[in-house]
């Protein structure tokens, strides 16, 4: 495997994942169904703040130099997107509960599966930084909107750096399954987290809007 594979891999197998989590409801989730610029602003912002803290864990106690300084950069292009976004809400912002997503990745403790984890994680938030453009496009703030097409846009950086240091950490087969199951497994927590949080509020998490 290399790292297109591994990528068609994991999109294949999280199809309806990745579908559902692009949909309108993901954001309707994702706000408590609060569909308002200063909870999406929120939920940004606890999204960046959890994904700076799981990298610059993961910088600390990196296995590799080269997985070290990717984390390190990662968490702090997170950090950047952080104070952008809590930079848009009218009070300060007190970080929520760690998204699901974190939790699991935080559980990940060896370069490949982190690695892995890490790819996963960015497709699902290409999933959500898309919906918060169109969020922001429909609001007619076509300002708002272009700062979430930035961020959208780091995404795509983080994913090919992502790619580049997959195949530098994955030396068998055995590392790719190892990360395969990791990016699956992030996707999977976010999904879940959609899921039972829409159930949660009575309404059916399965069409996708």
């Amino acid at each position: 495997m290399n790292p297109d594979e591994f990528l068609d891999a994991v999109r294949d197998d999280n199809e309806t994942a990745l579908s559902r989590l692009g949909s309108s409801k993901a954001l309707y989730a994702e706000t408590a169904g609060e569909m308002d610029a200063e909870e999406v602003f929120g939920a940004a912002a606890d999204a960046e703040h959890a994904a700076a803290e799981t990298f610059g864990g993961w910088a600390d106690d990196a296995d590799g130099e080269r997985v070290r300084e990717a984390f390190e950069a990662f968490a702090e292009q997170e950090r950047a997107h952080y104070d952008r976004v809590a930079g848009e809400l009218d009070a300060d912002h007190h970080p929520d509960e760690t998204p699901a997503i974190h939790e699991y990745l935080r559980s990940l403790d060896a370069d490949p599966a982190r690695v892995g984890g890490f790819l996963g994680r960015t497709l699902a938030s290409e999933k959500s930084k898309e919906q918060m453009v169109g969020f922001f496009v429909g609001q007619a703030d076509p300002q708002t909107a272009g700062l979430f097409r930035e961020l959208g846009e780091d995404l795509d950086e983080q994913l090919a750096r992502g790619r580049e240091l997959l195949a530098a950490v994955c030396e068998s087969d055995a590392e790719y399954d190892r990360a395969l199951d990791a990016a699956t497994g992030a996707i999977q927590a976010a999904y879940e987290e959609y899921t039972d949080t829409l159930e949660g509020m009575g309404v059916n998490p399965k069409p996708v809007c």
